[in-house]
């Protein structure tokens, strides 16, 4: 038996939890659903508040199915209102609903994610996007239309979280550590690739250096792809020292991280690292999580640096690879 059972696999999520996502425009509300909705939940963006009041009064059942909820509410949600949201979800909690609504013990959290001015301006001015408040005037007008629109929504908060210096996969570290379905779940696992040209990772417990094997960068065929391209995967794996290499951490960590459950600790972040951050440690760090995957544990999955480097070419943003492809080394 693989020591890895030693670790506590998860149990049945928890049914009768919902998270309502609201917040400012653009500070990543729809990315903070998809992170949920990996965690487990099933994530409804902008429903309305009459059917959010119906959902709730109906004991939170979906499709006859009653199942851990992840709701996305905003200004651009129809029939929007902060005072009647704010009331609903005083309601549901129990303050006034009493026998009218029947039994409706649910675990109801609150999440307002907040951002600072500039960083929201910069944001929409980066993706072109129209602030839905601006109309014709400065976008800094609608954000701050906005902030003072919904402030009575953060102080009913339960929870607020500022992204404006969170990277995506920081975001969903966040969330998991917050908002996991399970206390149970023995040893939060994430794995993480990046780049060292940008720095090793603070959160980081345990660090691999990939850049001993083959770079693909230097293949002008597969410069512009990723690791999770099978031809990047192939050019990896043709590399004589992966295939032990990778035995060698696997046999490593098989007996090690039920050490760290052993010792109590919730969380480690194993972090794979080669020059640039998009080739070989992603490749080295899916194949990772896959591992670990089949082992039956949970795992965070996040490219650090590839994430940034398509966000940026996504908006046209230089991505800096005209600057530093003489640097890339092995």
């Amino acid at each position: 038996m693989s020591d890895l059972a030693k670790i506590p696999a998860t149990a049945d999520a928890t049914t009768d939890r919902v998270v309502l996502v609201t917040g400012l425009s653009g500070a990543g509300r729809t990315a903070c659903l998809k992170a949920l909705e990996d965690i487990g939940y099933e994530a409804i963006d902008n429903l309305p508040i009459g059917l959010l009041q119906l959902l709730l009064e109906g004991g939170g059942e979906l499709g006859g199915i009653r199942r851990p909820l992840a709701i996305g509410v905003d200004i651009r949600t129809r029939d929007f209102e902060v005072g009647r949201l704010v009331a609903l979800i005083d309601a549901a909690h129990g303050a006034t609903y009493g026998a009218n609504y029947g039994d409706c013990a649910r675990d109801i959290r609150l999440l307002f994610l907040d951002c600072d001015t500039e960083v929201l301006a910069r944001r929409f001015t980066e993706t072109r996007r129209r602030h839905p408040l601006a109309a014709d005037r400065p976008v800094m007008d609608g954000i701050r239309l906005e902030r003072q629109r919904i402030a009575p929504l953060k102080e009913r908060a339960d929870q607020v979280i500022d992204t404006s210096a969170l990277a995506p996969g920081d975001l969903r570290r966040r969330l998991w550590t917050e908002y996991a379905l399970d206390p149970r779940h023995g040893v939060t696992l994430t794995v993480l690739s990046f780049s060292y040209r940008e720095g090793l990772p603070r959160e980081a417990d345990l660090v691999f250096d990939v850049r001993f094997l083959k770079n693909p960068h230097y293949d002008a065929a597969l410069r512009p792809l990723d690791g999770r391209d099978p031809a990047v995967a192939r050019h990896v794996e043709s590399d004589a020292g992966f295939p032990p290499f990778f035995e060698q951490l696997t046999a490593m960590l098989e007996p090690l991280l039920p050490r760290y459950y052993e010792e109590g600790k919730s969380y480690l972040t194993i972090a794979l690292g080669c020059t640039g951050g998009r080739h070989r440690s992603v490749y080295v760090a899916e194949r990772l999580a896959a591992w670990l995957r089949e082992a039956g544990q949970q795992v965070i999955l996040v490219h650090r640096d590839m994430e940034q480097w398509e966000s940026r070419q996504k908006i046209g943003l230089p991505s800096g690879e005209a600057q530093t492809s003489e640097k890339e080394g092995p």
